[in-house]
């Protein structure tokens, strides 16, 4: 049974950096594409970044590009969320999924590519 377990999340002050883990269990790490998404009060979910099966191609969301990135920790089975210069933007709950058997790479950013999803954790960015 594929899970994956979010972690890290915590309040910072704007322009600080934070970086989250998801621990996926179940799966090999190269059969599994990964998305972040994020989710503020009253607002849809959106997709953050993700990373394909390989961990060679990775994409963000414009809003985050140049200072989010992704990573697979092939050892731990852990997938990371690096972000820096946080803005209070950047607050909500972060979400890590994992990717369906139809997930194409050019639709990475979508839920619909995602089968598989964490419970969150709350990043809270304010100063």
């Amino acid at each position: 049974q594929t899970q994956l377990v979010e972690s890290g999340g915590e309040l910072v002050q704007p322009g600080e950096s934070l970086t989250l883990s998801c621990k996926v269990s179940g799966r090999r790490m190269d059969s599994i594409a990964v998305g972040w998404f994020r989710q503020a009060p009253g607002q849809e979910r959106e997709g953050v970044s993700c990373i394909s099966l390989s961990g060679q191609t990775r994409d963000y969301a414009d809003s985050v590009k140049g200072r989010f990135t992704t990573s697979k920790d092939w050892a731990k089975n852990i997938v990371y969320l690096h972000m820096k210069n946080l803005r209070p933007e950047d607050t909500g709950v972060y979400y890590c999924a994992g990717g369906s058997p139809w997930y194409v790479q050019s639709q990475c950013l979508m839920r619909s590519q995602y089968e598989h999803w964490g419970r969150g954790t709350q990043v809270t960015v304010s100063s």
